[in-house]
């Protein structure tokens, strides 16, 4: 008689597991620098920054996902995140892809 089957393997993830930006976990905090210029011009805003975070916990693609309304905050978010480190997610254990909408804020004291 034919063997039986083999039993299914598990599929891994089609992408990074979507998470809230609280569920982030920073090892090195998104370091905001002021644009000189946008605090000249008094310029403020949140900027939501979509980074997909690898297994080692490495910001791979960081993209805006919506203006503060001014493109040098804009700009200076996105760097800022792309110096950020995480721990890594896990699911059962593992260390998987993730991705989550984080905001900056920049506001002038």
């Amino acid at each position: 008689p034919p063997a039986p089957p083999a039993p299914p393997v598990a599929a891994a993830p089609a992408g990074p597991v979507a998470l809230p930006a609280s569920a982030l976990r920073y090892v090195t905090m998104p370091r905001l620098v002021y644009p000189a210029a946008a605090r000249r011009l008094g310029e403020t805003g949140t900027a939501l920054v979509r980074v997909v975070v690898d297994v080692n916990g490495l910001p791979r693609e960081v993209t805006l996902h919506q203006s503060s309304g001014h493109p040098r905050l804009d700009q200076a978010a996105l760097d800022a995140m792309r110096g950020a480190r995480f721990q890594p997610y896990r699911v059962d254990g593992k260390a998987v892809e993730a991705v989550a909408i984080a905001p900056l804020a920049f506001q002038l004291r």
